[in-house]
């Protein structure tokens, strides 16, 4: 019998049958060379494009809508598990009041794996920026090392199906933005 409960077994259902399951507990954020850290939360991923509405006089049965920029949410990774301090050191540098050095933008991917390993899906926040970074509460029976929560912006945003579990640093932009390549 089939998981769908189907005991039809030819070769067209057996393809139908093999399903890739994702769980909450394959989800890793990349930044710099390698997968960073893994976390268990990830909220406000997202786009909205503004628009205006505009009535024509005597078309009375429709309106036309007129697009604007999209506007990228704040991306808050929650619960995150790491022994690597990239993420600290990358928010410590928006703290600087250093006005010569320039915030290190860099492009993050935040993957979902199967229980197989592969990826199943892959976002990069492209051109980000830390602007929150808060630690966990402290216990001396802890054996973690945890991020509470860490608040990224993007200027931009990649979705695949597939990806590579590293980001790179961006070094300058061309053309007034960064590449998402």
């Amino acid at each position: 019998m089939s998981p769908t409960g189907n005991t039809n077994t030819n070769s067209s259902t057996k393809k139908n049958s093999n399903f890739n399951y994702v769980t909450s507990n394959h989800f890793y954020v990349g930044i710099e060379s390698s997968i960073s850290a893994s976390f268990s939360e990830c909220q406000g991923l997202g786009v909205k494009v503004k628009y205006e509405t505009y009535h024509e006089g005597g078309v009375n049965d429709q309106q036309r809508v007129f697009l604007g920029l999209p506007e990228f949410s704040e991306v808050t990774l929650k619960r995150g598990m790491t022994d690597d301090l990239v993420f600290w050191e990358w928010a410590s540098q928006v703290m600087k009041t250093d006005a010569s050095k320039a915030i290190e933008r860099r492009n993050v991917n935040i993957s979902v794996f199967n229980q197989a390993g592969e990826t199943m899906q892959c976002w990069t926040l492209i051109g980000a920026v830390p602007v929150g970074w808060r630690a966990p509460s402290l216990a001396a029976n802890s054996t973690s090392v945890a991020i509470e929560e860490l608040t990224l912006i993007y200027e931009g945003i990649k979705v695949a199906k597939s990806g590579s579990n590293s980001a790179t640093s961006l070094n300058g932009r061309k053309n007034g933005y960064f590449g998402s390549n």
